[in-house]
């Protein structure tokens, strides 16, 4: 095991020497993490009990074991959108097998150490996913903001469904809970964020409803103990089919998980996580979980920075928040379970709204045609499709704007008679028919085609220099394109010199034959200057024959 991957004494000497700003942020967090981790127990499909063990074991083993310090993890949003197909396709032992494959996996990106690779996602990418897990999670709402049980596999649907029953059979007692909730957490959060308003807004709620009888649904039975570890039940037949979920669920998990340590960073002074210990902490967190009944987990930015705002600087916050939900299981589940599922899906509603940075998305929206294009496109496809489809359709959307802007730098340009590196040399070849062009910027599969095409069709002239010294990169297709250029030039009479060309772009052409379709290996010069000169030899003929040359030669 890689000796950088552990956690280290320092990180815990560090809480000790100051460890009370650390307790009340982990304490605060912890009242603030419970409605959440409840919450999205019931979205996921595994039930209240399954979000808190999760919050629970999960938040331990990532604090002690993570990349980042002031990290928080458990059950997001994010991974119930992942977690409700296949709950519904595999039952609960599927989930815990794809928790344990994705720890797996996870542990493998750490030992790989892709973790710095995160910085690759562009940010339009990122905030189209955001806002579309936010649309998807209002969305699975819906039924338990109505108070009706209606059941489908896209989020679309299922509010559908549930706007359709209920319109059926109008009741308000759960969209007033739901709506109540809500409100209260966007309000006070607005002007005191740092309370922990939507733990009081769920206790205020499940108060009214068992004082006024107004009978919503609960969230029932809670487990007043963690389960004893032991291993799910592995559907070998639909082993192979629950590999690619897992790599959907650590995909998030790691996405989520550096996206968080980035933000918290940010957030914070002289704090800097390690991503690929960020990957080994999530990945033992995943196979933790399951062992207890709890659902994959990944880090949890709204806690994260509630964990900043209270204070916390070192991991003991964290592991005390986990702490303190271990104990409110102990000692109050029973009390626990009387909250009214209408209030946590209020909760999950305000979370939803916390999530999506308007101002960022206004400005994105503003910024270039492409970023709007990519933000539009990777929310829309996180709805309507998966979140991985989404991440992947943004990325390589976002990839052909890279490519077409970088494309657009690529350029052409005659070389100026009256000016330029090399002024009075091309004042003398105007009349001797010789023409000289510079090539700007990289020579790629996406530029190659449309500015050499422009150059295969030049004529009036017996000698053509390109000044190769611009050019940024070339790939082989560029090579092939600059290849077939120089062979229909010296087919019609015109030779073909190459000036300037980089060391490191040598290779390529000669690899690639470029090269050899040079009348002869005299027309590669190391400057224009002597290109230049050495074309007067051609444009003082009377007539020109390559083939003629390259046997002279």
């Amino acid at each position: 095991m890689s000796h950088d991957l552990l956690p280290h004494r320092a990180e815990w000497t560090a809480a000790a020497r100051r460890p009370s700003r650390d307790l009340l942020a982990g304490l605060m967090v912890g009242l603030v993490a419970l409605p959440l981790a409840l919450g999205f127990g019931v979205s996921s499909g595994m039930g209240a009990g399954a979000g808190l063990v999760t919050a629970i074991v999960a938040g331990v083993v990532a604090a002690v074991f993570g990349g980042s310090n002031l990290q928080v993890s458990g059950p997001t949003g994010a991974m119930t959108v992942v977690l409700i197909p296949i709950i519904a396709r595999y039952g609960a032992d599927g989930v815990l097998v794809v928790g344990l494959l994705a720890g797996m996996i996870l542990l493998g990106l750490a030992y790989a150490r892709l973790g710095r690779f995160i910085r690759y996602v562009p940010i339009p990418v990122v905030e189209g996913f955001t806002l579309g897990i936010a649309v998807i999670i209002t969305l699975q709402q819906v039924p338990a903001a109505l108070g009706v049980h209606v059941h489908a596999d896209k989020a679309l649907g299922l509010a559908g469904r549930a706007l359709t029953s209920w319109f059926a059979d109008p009741t308000w007692t759960a969209p007033c809970l739901t709506a109540a909730v809500t409100g209260l957490i966007l309000v006070v959060t607005r002007v005191r964020p740092s309370l922990p308003v939507a733990l009081v807004a769920v206790a205020l709620a499940t108060a009214a409803n068992a004082a006024l009888h107004l009978g919503a649904a609960t969230i029932g039975a809670l487990p007043s103990r963690l389960p004893a570890p032991s291993l799910p039940h592995v559907p070998w037949g639909n082993l192979d089919a629950l590999v690619l979920p897992a790599v959907a669920v650590a995909a998030l998990a790691a996405l989520e998980s550096l996206l968080s340590a980035t933000v918290a960073d940010a957030m914070s002074v002289g704090q800097r996580h390690d991503p690929d210990r960020e990957l080994f902490g999530q990945g033992l967190a995943n196979l933790a979980s399951p062992l207890f009944g709890g659902i994959p987990a990944t880090a949890a930015i709204a806690r994260t920075a509630v964990n900043v705002r209270a204070g916390a600087s070192t991991r003991l916050a964290a592991v005390t928040h986990a702490i303190v939900l271990l104990l409110i299981m102990l000692v109050a589940s029973r009390w626990v379970g009387e909250i009214p599922l209408a209030a946590l899906a209020g909760v999950l509603i305000a979370t939803a709204a916390q999530m999506v940075r308007v101002s960022s998305v206004a400005v994105l929206l503003r910024a270039t045609r492409g970023d709007a294009a990519v933000l539009v496109v990777t929310a829309a496809a996180t709805v309507v499709t998966d979140l991985v489809t989404a991440v992947i359709l943004g990325l390589v959307v976002a990839g052909w704007f890279a490519l077409r802007q970088t494309a657009r730098t690529a350029r052409m340009e005659e070389e100026p008679l009256d000016g330029g590196d090399h002024g009075d040399e091309e004042h003398a070849v105007l009349d001797e028919q010789i023409v000289v062009f510079r090539l700007d910027g990289p020579l790629f599969f996406a530029a190659a085609h449309d500015f050499l095409l422009e150059l295969s069709e030049v004529s009036n002239v017996r000698v053509v220099v390109l000044r190769m010294s611009r050019i940024t990169t070339i790939d082989a297709t560029g090579a092939v394109v600059l290849g077939d250029t120089i062979t229909r030039l010296e087919a019609r009479g015109i030779s073909v010199l190459l000036s300037g060309v980089r060391d490191q772009q040598q290779h390529v052409l000669s690899s690639l034959g470029v090269y050899g379709r040079l009348a002869t290996a005299r027309h590669l010069f190391a400057t224009t200057p002597e290109a230049i000169a050495h074309a007067r030899v051609h444009a003082a003929r009377v007539t020109h024959d390559p083939h003629t040359e390259r046997e002279a030669s």
